[in-house]
């Protein structure tokens, strides 16, 4: 066991313990205990699988494919086509989207800026006159 610790009187808070302090001398803490054990568990805390109250987990193979007996065709219901509609069509929205959407980074709009610039102080000759050539 680690050494003990006394307990600080400069608080304000330590100020009611005075009276019994001076009668039962110093009053020390005891250190935390850590959560980790060192001794094995008791096998009487721990109940056995088979009194633990709970059946078996395990569903034997019957052959069925997510409720359809073999040899069944499948029967849609009437929300499966809406929905794989619905999301792969808002899926192909959003691509479609995202692939033509402006370019709104800075670095383009910096590289237009200069080039606009340049233009107009005559360093770089104008591309529109070059492509209208």
């Amino acid at each position: 066991m680690p050494p003990l610790r006394p307990l600080s009187r400069s608080s304000a808070c330590n100020a009611p313990l005075k009276h019994i302090t001076r009668h039962l001398g110093p009053i020390y803490l005891q250190p935390r205990r850590s959560l980790t054990s060192t001794h094995p568990p008791d096998i009487s805390e721990h109940p056995s699988p088979d009194t633990a109250g709970h059946d078996s987990h395990y569903d034997p193979p019957t052959g069925w494919l997510f409720g359809v007996p073999p040899g069944e065709k499948y029967k849609e219901e009437g929300w499966e086509k809406t929905w794989v509609w619905g999301f792969w069509g808002s899926l192909a929205f959003g691509v479609f989207a995202y692939a033509y959407k402006p370019d709104t980074s800075i670095q383009t709009w910096a590289l237009e800026e200069a080039r606009r610039r340049l233009e107009a102080e005559g360093i770089l000759p104008d591309c529109d006159d070059e492509a209208k050539k």
